[in-house]
């Protein structure tokens, strides 16, 4: 908190108002004389009056806090007329957010080069495969579905998953179907 000097200057606010600054002079404590421009700003945008008001409502120990809100909106109103500090808190706003995003992608691309530098045992391919391998001669295999809480923990075979026929040609086989016209669709052939 500054004070008014010794040899009993007048605060910004009593020589921009041009009257006499009395001992209890309530700008005294929170506008110094060697800040003369943060009273102009202040009583250009909330007017004296008001601000003695907002001042004498308030505890001694809030008016401090208050004073600086109230220059810094008035600094940032004369600077911006239309949005006022607003337009700093939103463009502070936008910049939190660009660098988020900036941040999540630089997370994602950590995750990404960490995960490919570890070995995938669960996408390797069995030696016996090769492309040439049909879904027929794969390896039958069966699923457990769990059913009730976690708790009771029975479980319940799932049907076998057999793969049959498909009357169309898979991307991952060199053999084609039996008969393009057996199975379901829109019918088979060039129909167009």
């Amino acid at each position: 908190m500054a004070s008014s000097s010794s040899y009993n200057s007048p605060c910004a606010a009593c020589k921009f108002l041009r009257r006499k600054c009395l001992s209890g002079c309530i700008f005294a404590p929170y506008f110094p004389p060697e800040e003369p421009q943060k009273f102009a700003n202040v009583h250009k945008i909330f007017g004296a009056s008001n601000v003695t008001k907002l001042l004498n409502e308030l505890l001694p120990h809030q008016r401090e806090d208050a004073v600086n809100s109230l220059a810094y909106e008035a600094e940032a109103r004369v600077r911006d007329p239309v949005y006022g500090c607003v337009g700093a808190i939103s463009f502070l706003q936008r910049q939190v957010q660009r660098l988020q995003k900036e941040l999540d992608s630089a997370n994602a691309d950590l995750l990404r080069y960490a995960y490919n530098d570890m070995p995938s045992p669960s996408l390797s391919v069995p030696p016996a495969m090769t492309a040439a391998t049909t879904i027929q001669q794969m390896p039958q295999r069966s699923f457990n579905a769990r059913f009730g809480n976690e708790a009771s923990g029975f479980y319940r075979p799932s049907p076998t998953i057999t793969y049959s026929s498909y009357p169309y040609s898979l991307p991952w086989t060199d053999t084609p179907p039996e008969d393009i016209n057996d199975g379901g669709g829109e019918g088979g052939g060039n129909n167009l």
